[in-house]
C-alpha cells in the first residue's frame, strides 16, 4: 500500500483569523490579557508614570480576570481548531468499534485503544453537556495506511461516527495509530453539533508512548526512522499544547478520555 508522505498536504498551515474560541483556548481561558495589553490608557497617558501606573493596573485586572475565568469554566475546556486535512471521507458509519472494515468484516491489527468524548456547549459562564452531536473519527493504520484512498480506496478501516448521548459522550474502540512521513501521530475529529455546523480538529499524542507502543508489532515492522516528532509538527503546534490525550493502559488497552467545549 501506497504510504503517505509530505506532499499529501496534511501538514498544510491555514491562514485564518482566529475565532473568539481558538483565542480563548491559546490565551488559557481568558482574552481579558490581549484586551489589557492593547489597553487605550497605556497609550494616551500624560506622563511616564501615569502610562506605568495604568499599565500595571491593566496587568493586575487581566491577571484577575484570568484567574476568575479558570474558576468559572473548570470541567468543560475550550479547544483549537485544526485544518482537516485531505482524507476525510463522508462514510455515514454509525459505529463504535470502527476497527473493521464493514465490507470484509477484517479488523485492522494494533494496540487497542478507546477514546471518549465528552462534548460539552459553552454559553456565557454555563457549561453543560451537548447531547445529539455527531462525532466523526478517522486515522491512519498501524503502518500509515488511511482507508477509501489511494491504495486502499473502497475500503472503510479506521472511520465510523458517534451521537453523542445525555451526558455528552461518544465512545470509540480502536487502534493506536501509526505514522507517515511530514506529520506527528494523531487522530482526525469532526464534531457536527447541527446539519449545518461543525468544528473539525486533530488528537495527538505523547511522544514516548508512541515509542513505546511502535516496539509492538505490526508496528515494529515499520520502525520509527524518519517518524515525525510533536514539536516537528507545524500542526501539532497550532494545538498550543490543548489536543494531546492523556493515555492510560490497563492490560493491554489503552483509554483516554477527551473533554471539549463548544461555544454557542
Amino acid at each position: 500500500m501506497k504510504q503517505k508522505n509530505a506532499l499529501d498536504n496534511d501538514d498544510a498551515q491555514v491562514g485564518r483569523i482566529l475565532s473568539r474560541r481558538e483565542v480563548l483556548a491559546l490565551l488559557g481561558g481568558s482574552s481579558v490579557a490581549l484586551i489589557a495589553a492593547c489597553a487605550p490608557g497605556a497609550l494616551t497617558s500624560a506622563s511616564p508614570t501615569a502610562t506605568a501606573q495604568q499599565t500595571g493596573a491593566a496587568a493586575t485586572t487581566a491577571v484577575a480576570a484570568a484567574s476568575a475565568a479558570a474558576t468559572v469554566l473548570p470541567s468543560c475546556i475550550v479547544r483549537p481548531a485544526l485544518t482537516e486535512g485531505p482524507y476525510f471521507v463522508d462514510e455515514k458509519l454509525d459505529r463504535s468499534d470502527i476497527r473493521s472494515d464493514p465490507g470484509t468484516g477484517a479488523v485492522r491489527p494494533g494496540a487497542l485503544l478507546t477514546v471518549n468524548f465528552l462534548v460539552s456547549r459553552v454559553s456565557g459562564s454555563a457549561c453543560t453537556a451537548l447531547s445529539g452531536a455527531v462525532v466523526d473519527v478517522w486515522h491512519c493504520d498501524a503502518l500509515g495506511v488511511y482507508s477509501d484512498v489511494d491504495n486502499a480506496r473502497g475500503q472503510k478501516f479506521l472511520r465510523g461516527f458517534q451521537t453523542t448521548d445525555a451526558s455528552g459522550s461518544a465512545k470509540f474502540t480502536t487502534v493506536y495509530p501509526g505514522w507517515y512521513q511530514g506529520r506527528a501521530v494523531h487522530i482526525h475529529f469532526k464534531i457536527r453539533p447541527t446539519s449545518s455546523s461543525e468544528f473539525t480538529s486533530q488528537l495527538f499524542f505523547d511522544d514516548a508512548l508512541s515509542t513505546q507502543v511502535f516496539a509492538q508489532t505490526p508496528y515494529s515492522q515499520k520502525g520509527t526512522q524518519g517518524i515525525t516528532r510533536n514539536a516537528a509538527d507545524g500542526i501539532f503546534q497550532q494545538s498550543g499544547g490543548k489536543l494531546t490525550l492523556n493515555v492510560t493502559k490497563s492490560g493491554d488497552v489503552y483509554a483516554a478520555t477527551f473533554d471539549i467545549g463548544l461555544a454557542s
